[in-house]
C-alpha cells in the first residue's frame, strides 16, 4: 500500500521504482540484478533518501495510459511535488508517456537528468553497460560507471572446506537468488561485516574444477591475514580489481600454488 505524503507536511526524498522490473513481467523471465531490494535500500538510504516505493507491476498497472499513470500514481497516491526522471524516461501503456507530458504538469517543479558520459570515455553510464563491464571481468571500469564498488553481499554458509585443507580456508556466500554476478574467475576484493576496518581478501566466483568437477557455481572467499569462525555471519564482499580466469589444474598442489600467487598479488594492490 502506497503512504502518501501528507499535506503541510515537509517533503520526504522519495524513490519510486517498480517490483517486479517490468522487463521482467513482461518477459515472464527472472531479471538478474545488479541492486537487490537490501541492497537498494541501503544505498538509498547513504544518499538520503527516506522513502522508497516499490509499485507492483502487474496488468493492472501496465495497463495505465499516461495521463492515468500521472493522475493515479503521481498526483493521487504519491503526491508528487517535485519530480527528478532521466531525459529518456518512458512511461504509461505502451510507454507512450515522456517527461515532455511530465514538464506540462510539474512544469518547472521537474528535473530532467541528461545522458551521462563516463569522463575521458565515450560510454554512456548505464545498467547495461555496467553488467557488461562485469561480464568481461573490467571491475575497474563497472566501478568507475557505478560510482562504488560493486558488492557482494550475503550470508556465510558451509562449504566442502577443501580451502581448509588447503591452508587457505574460505567462506561461501549464499546471494540473493537474483543477484547478478561478474564473470567467473578470481578477483581482490574488500570484505566488511567483520572487523571495524575493511579486510583485504580473494574471492573465487565459478565451479571449481579443480576439486569438483564442474558442478555447482560458487563464490568463496578467503581473507588475508585473519582467522576466525564466519559460520551464519552476513558480510560484504567489495570488488577491487580481476585477477585471472578460473581454471583447472592439474592437482591440489598446483592450485594451492596459484592461489598463493593471487594472495600476493591482491597484497600488492595496497
Amino acid at each position: 500500500m502506497i503512504q502518501p505524503v501528507l499535506a503541510g507536511s515537509d517533503l520526504v526524498p522519495t524513490v519510486v521504482t517498480f517490483d517486479p522490473h517490468p522487463q521482467e513481467f513482461f518477459s515472464q523471465t527472472a531479471r538478474l540484478l545488479l541492486t537487490p531490494e537490501a541492497e537498494k535500500i541501503d544505498r538509498l538510504a547513504q544518499m538520503g533518501v527516506k522513502q522508497l516505493v516499490l509499485l507492483p507491476f502487474a496488468a493492472t498497472l501496465a495497463n495505465l495510459t499516461a495521463a492515468e499513470f500521472m493522475q493515479q500514481i503521481l498526483i493521487e497516491q504519491l503526491q508528487a511535488k517535485f519530480i527528478s526522471v532521466g531525459f529518456d524516461f518512458r512511461f504509461g501503456r505502451q510507454r507512450l508517456g515522456s517527461v515532455e507530458d511530465l514538464q506540462r504538469v510539474w512544469g518547472d517543479r521537474i528535473c530532467i537528468v541528461p545522458e551521462q558520459l563516463m569522463p575521458d570515455r565515450d560510454l554512456r553510464i548505464s545498467s547495461s553497460a555496467i553488467r557488461e563491464a562485469l561480464s568481461q571481468g573490467e571491475v575497474e571500469l563497472a566501478n568507475t560507471l557505478l560510482g562504488y564498488p560493486y558488492r557482494l553481499a550475503g550470508k556465510v554458509v558451509t562449504g566442502n572446506q577443501i580451502g581448509r585443507e588447503l591452508g587457505f580456508p574460505t567462506a561461501n556466500l549464499q546471494l540473493h537468488v537474483q543477484k547478478f554476478l561478474p564473470r567467473d574467475g578470481v578477483y581482490a576484493v574488500k570484505v566488511l561485516g567483520i572487523d571495524p576496518e575493511p579486510l583485504l581478501g580473494v574471492m573465487n566466483i565459478g565451479v571449481r574444477p579443480t576439486v569438483t568437477g564442474g558442478q555447482q557455481r560458487t563464490v568463496e572467499v578467503h581473507l588475508l591475514n585473519w582467522h576466525g569462525d564466519l559460520y551464519g555471519k552476513e558480510i560484504a564482499v567489495d570488488l577491487l580489481k580481476f585477477i585471472r580466469p578460473e581454471q583447472k589444474f592439474a592437482d591440489l598442489d598446483r592450485l594451492k600454488q596459484q592461489i598463493q600467487i593471487d594472495c600476493a598479488a591482491t597484497l600488492n594492490l595496497n
